[in-house]
């Protein structure tokens, strides 16, 4: 990746603060080599976790594993600081692994929605996600709108949930951290299960940092277990007995020390506005570091630190089972965007998809602007991410004027969910039988 140490970021940031970053245009130094549709089949990187809840016999226990499926899905997210490539309007993106296959598509550019669709012989999982993304002076903060569901066809069951808020902290000073925090419902639709998981903030010496904690209750609102672990690590589960007589002893480990700390669901844009007045008299700045201190103001040790997770403060509740670990990065994932083993594979042209038609022509590892970046040519990105963005503007005027065919969406269809009764974007079906012979698709 390239050192964004020297970039004028203030240059870009300084006039907007409380607006939606999707609809300002970023220097392509802040992304990372992959589309949004690509990030967000790193979701699967865990599947293996819905295939055990498939076999478990007890709703309780696939209720378990589908929960820590769904925390699973953000480990990637951590120290994660490139922005991924936004789609446009048609790209799709597919992956096949032993565990699953699964299909995207960017079926909305205003407001920019993108509808996924994952299956295998045990499992669905679909959902369409609008991020939003403002930024609060000090931190941005990605809103990731929409509904995800799993369901186990075998069972006649469904699952669904919203991803938590995430915020990416010292944007003007000191080094990038991320934070998710909020609540999710894992609720089951069938037995009248639910999982409550909250997803903390650090709080007053990181005493919370990563942490998630939570219980499954019965159709009656009765807690019968409890959930905790760490959203960037692992996940475990005992009985709420277990969990009650645990905190008999142990209760400091579950108290926050700092009561006055903002509420998970309260904006980050909290920034003073004395901060925010020094911030707009800014010429210019640095990406890892910029002072806006001043002689009068008081020391801030803490401002501008990556935090550290207080080992003191770790939990293991007696008669706890693990649930789902994260797996270790490679070694060298500081030098390629902090990316995973499963993300470093996701434009992979694997020997299939060179044959002719063997891939949609909409796939995102097709996109130039992104294979020149992974392939080190910041110049070259920067050109074709400007020609893409004028021929989607172009592409958009055809399809005004109804020259586009009615192409796009092409694998997804605008309807309402039938487990949770709400509007949501559901898979077709088709794109593994396509042929792509009845028109080409020139996106890109």
């Amino acid at each position: 990746m390239f050192s964004r140490s020297d970039f004028n970021i203030w240059s870009v940031l300084k006039n907007c603060i409380g607006k939606e970053l999707s609809k300002i245009t970023m220097p392509v130094v802040f992304n990372e080599p992959l589309s949004f549709l690509q990030r967000m089949t790193e979701y699967m990187e865990y599947a293996k976790l819905l295939r055990i809840a498939s076999e478990q016999a007890d709703p309780v226990e696939r209720l378990k594993y589908v929960s820590a499926f769904a925390v699973s899905a953000l480990a990637s997210n951590w120290e994660r600081l490139g922005k991924p490539f936004n789609p446009l309007l048609g790209e799709t993106y597919e992956l096949t692994r032993p565990e699953f296959r699964i299909i995207c598509e960017q079926v909305s550019h205003h407001p920019p929605i993108s509808a996924f669709h994952a299956d295998s012989e045990s499992f669905s999982f679909h959902g369409s996600i609008h991020p939003k993304l403002k930024f609060w002076g000090k931190s941005v903060e990605i809103q990731p709108k929409g509904t995800v569901t799993v369901e186990f066809p075998k069972l006649g069951e469904a699952y669904s949930w919203c991803n938590v808020n995430c915020c990416v902290h010292n944007i003007i000073v000191g080094k990038l951290w991320i934070e998710q925090y909020g609540v999710m419902d894992v609720v089951s639709h069938k037995n009248g299960l639910k999982a409550t998981l909250n997803f903390k903030t650090a709080g007053v010496g990181n005493k919370d940092l990563h942490r998630v904690e939570g219980y499954i209750s019965d159709r009656n609102k009765r807690k019968t277990h409890f959930l905790y672990g760490k959203w960037t690590e692992f996940i475990k589960c005992t009985d709420y007995v277990s969990y009650e007589e645990y905190c008999k002893e142990n209760g400091y480990k579950f108290k926050r020390a700092d009561e006055r700390s903002k509420s998970p669901n309260e904006s980050p844009g909290t920034t003073p506005r004395k901060v925010l007045s020094k911030l707009n008299s800014l010429k210019m700045s640095s990406f890892k570091s910029l002072s806006i201190s001043e002689p009068d103001d008081p020391p801030e040790p803490a401002e501008g630190d990556i935090p550290k997770s207080d080992s003191t403060y770790s939990i293991d509740i007696p008669n706890s089972v693990t649930l789902w670990e994260a797996e270790a990065r490679p070694g060298n994932t500081a030098e390629y965007y902090q990316f995973t083993n499963f993300a470093m594979s996701l434009n992979q042209m694997e020997d299939h998809m060179k044959q002719p038609r063997a891939l949609c022509p909409t796939d995102s590892r097709l996109r130039p602007d992104i294979r020149k970046l992974e392939q080190g040519d910041m110049d070259g990105a920067a050109a074709e991410k400007t020609r893409l963005e004028e021929k989607q503007r172009e592409n958009r005027k055809k399809s005004k004027k109804g020259d586009d065919g009615g192409l796009f969406p092409r694998w997804f269809k605008h309807t309402i969910n039938p487990h949770t009764k709400q509007e949501d974007w559901i898979y077709q079906g088709g794109y593994w039988e396509r042929t792509d012979d009845s028109f080409e698709l020139d996106i890109f």
